[in-house]
């Protein structure tokens, strides 16, 4: 018994092959149709296309990553109707196919956020880094958002404006693509990579949920879940929502899957186990309230897939995805938590018990500068992320057992 080793795939388009990834140890693939609008159905010829040319690499699509969630829904908009019927029709096909896991986040417009995506470590390597101030200087001066003010102290707008004074043309046009662009285009992102005006699309799209503060934004998600875990429970899939990356408020936006608390509330509202949880340490990790441990354990029987790293946060409040097992999140008191519970689904007879696992992101290295690649996602770096990953598994179980 283990868990299932998977690789993030983005599909055709992906400078990573499948015949690569078969290399590295993985044995399933976490993908989606990407070439499939947002809102449109996945019929399951176009699901098979994709499942069957990953089994003719001796590979098996473990994970949808993801079904995204139009902005409609979680805007709430009377077009929601509509679009929910069409992901009813997409997780229905899904589970005719015999994919049975869906992972999916509810962010409104950005769907992670990073202002530097080639931070040089000590060793060469290069991580992806949120820096706070920066961001900050990008919100107010770049972006120049309205209101942005508001949410920031006197310390924090002193700071952005300091470092912005620092900015040349080139280098707020560089952030403001790193940000808007270049982490969520290859993501099904809400601005497209050939956008001349990315910052003018960006601020309507912001613009958009002026009035829908968190309690809003969490009827809309529990519209959403009411109408949709019914559908997947008759399918036999499982929806597994993303936690926030980063788990705090940005441009704005509300954030409302953080914390253990944001679980409580997500598991209250719809009490399906089909409405669960991608347990994700890298985002989860960039909150030092948030005992990861003790969260998984709380919530375990709604995992149904699993990212896992390290981040490390800065006393500032900027944080960086370091290596996999860095000391600074408790990688190993999560993976011994993630056994204990695969041992009680299969005393209990859940067939669920190899929960897919995949190393969230990794850092660039070696052959992975001469080869392209989208952010976050290197060939060599995840290798060695998995490799870690799989060791701590093998170990754990060993102490386990004896």
């Amino acid at each position: 018994m283990e868990l299932k080793k998977t690789l993030r795939w983005f599909g055709a388009k992906d400078p990573i092959s499948l015949e690569q990834i078969k290399q590295t140890g993985a044995t399933g693939i976490v993908t989606a149709l990407h070439h499939i609008p947002n809102g449109e159905i996945w019929s399951v010829e176009e699901i098979l296309k994709t499942k069957n040319n990953i089994e003719a690499h001796g590979l098996t699509w473990d994970v949808v990553e993801s079904l995204p969630v139009h902005e409609d829904i979680k805007k709430g908009k009377t077009s929601r109707d509509s679009i929910i019927a069409n992901y009813k029709e997409s997780v229905k096909n899904l589970g005719q196919c015999g994919i049975n896991t869906i992972c999916y986040n509810f962010m409104p417009v950005l769907d992670w956020a990073r202002t530097n995506l080639h931070y040089t470590l000590e060793n060469g390597t290069e991580a992806m880094y949120f820096q706070a101030d920066l961001f900050a200087a990008f919100d107010l001066f770049i972006l120049k958002r309205p209101d942005a003010s508001k949410d920031y102290t006197e310390k924090q707008l002193k700071e952005a404006e300091e470092i912005y004074k620092t900015l040349t043309q080139e280098d707020a046009r560089s952030l403001a693509y790193n940000i808007i662009v270049a982490t969520q285009s290859f993501i099904d992102g809400a601005v497209d990579a050939d956008e001349k005006e990315p910052v003018a699309i960006f601020l309507k799209l912001l613009a958009e949920y002026d009035g829908i503060d968190k309690h809003q934004l969490r009827e809309n998600f529990a519209f959403f879940l009411n109408e949709v875990i019914p559908v997947a429970e008759e399918s036999g899939v499982s929806l597994a929502v993303h936690p926030d990356d980063p788990p705090f408020p940005l441009l704005g936006l509300p954030r409302i899957v953080s914390t253990g608390k944001d679980f409580e509330w997500l598991a209250n509202v719809c009490p399906s186990l089909h409405n669960g949880i991608t347990f994700c340490t890298g985002s989860l990790g960039a909150r030092k309230d948030n005992n990861l441990a003790e969260i998984f354990e709380k919530y375990a029987e709604r995992v149904h897939f699993l990212h896992l790293r390290s981040t490390k946060i800065l006393d500032n409040g900027d944080f960086y995805e370091t290596e996999h097992l860095d000391p600074t999140v408790d990688l190993p008191g999560v993976m011994k938590a993630i056994i204990e519970e695969q041992i009680r689904r299969k005393t209990t007879g859940r067939t669920d018990y190899n929960i897919p696992i995949r190393p969230d992101h990794g850092h660039k290295m070696l052959d992975d500068f001469d080869r392209a690649g989208n952010p976050g996602y290197p060939l060599i770096g995840r290798l060695k992320g998995l490799a870690e990953l799989a060791g701590l598994e093998v170990g754990i179980r060993y102490l386990i057992n004896n």
